[in-house]
Order: C-alpha cells, then structure tokens, then sequence
C-alpha cells in the first residue's frame, strides 16, 4: 500500500509543476487577449454591462470564449511551454483580427450594442466562435 502512495506522490510531484505553469500561462494569455480586446471595442463593456446592456455582456462573453476555445486545443495538444506561449499569442491575435474585420463590415456596430441590440451581437459571437473551432482545430491538426 505505501508502494502506491509513493507513486501516487512522485507522480503529483512531477506532474503538477508542469501543469501549473502550463495552465497559468493559459489563463495570462486568456487574460492578456480579452484585455486587449477590450481596448480595442468602441464601446466600454463594463460601463454598459453594468446598466444591463445584454449585447454587451453577449459579445464580451463570446470574446472570452473565442479565445479560451484556441487556448484550450493548444493545452491538449502540446506538452512545451513555449508551443504554448507561441501558438496561443497566435490564437488571441487571430480571434482580435477576427472581432477588428467584422467591425469593418458593420460599420455602426458600437451604437448598435450601445442600444442593446441582441441580434447583432450574436451574429458576432457566432463569428468569433466558428473562428475560434476551427482555429482550435488546425492547432489541434
């Protein structure tokens, strides 16, 4: 029975460093892109999720998720740091160029959000979230 335990132990031991520095890397990349992408909507998320805009809340939350989905694949599917830290400033500056051309394409998009149209937030989050699934999956490739 201690066999096992001592197995159970240097496996944790060895294992749980790795994971914590790969999954904290993650997260400061999650955090990194959604706040650049914060900085670079015309709007200001926080203000109008605050007075219970719902297309606010929707397309901030479809960044978060468009960005955790690359991140993820990329988590699964490489076991280096740096394959991590590489490929998931890649997947946050692809789903930032995504969220950048469909400004492009709907030129009144932030007073739109500003009045809290749902529709044209989901049309975004849509976008970002097919982006993002077949971002993962040539990461995942």
């Amino acid at each position: 029975m201690a066999d096992i335990f001592t197995a159970l132990w240097q496996t944790l031991n060895s294992g749980l460093p790795v994971l914590l520095l790969q999954f904290l890397t993650t997260v400061v990349l999650l955090v990194v892109g959604v706040t650049c992408y914060v900085f670079i909507t015309p709007f200001n998320e926080r203000a109008l999720i605050e007075r219970g805009n719902r297309a606010a809340g929707l397309v901030l939350s479809g960044a978060l998720l468009s960005i955790a989905i690359p991140l993820a694949a990329t988590l699964a599917t490489t076991g280096v740091w740096l394959d991590i830290v590489l490929w998931g400033s890649v997947a946050v500056v692809i789903q930032l160029l995504t969220f950048l051309l469909f400004t492009i394409f709907f030129r009144r998009f932030r007073t739109a959000i500003e009045a809290d149209n749902v529709a044209i937030a989901l049309v975004l989050v849509g976008i970002q979230l097919s982006i993002a699934v077949l971002n993962a999956g040539a990461m995942a490739g």
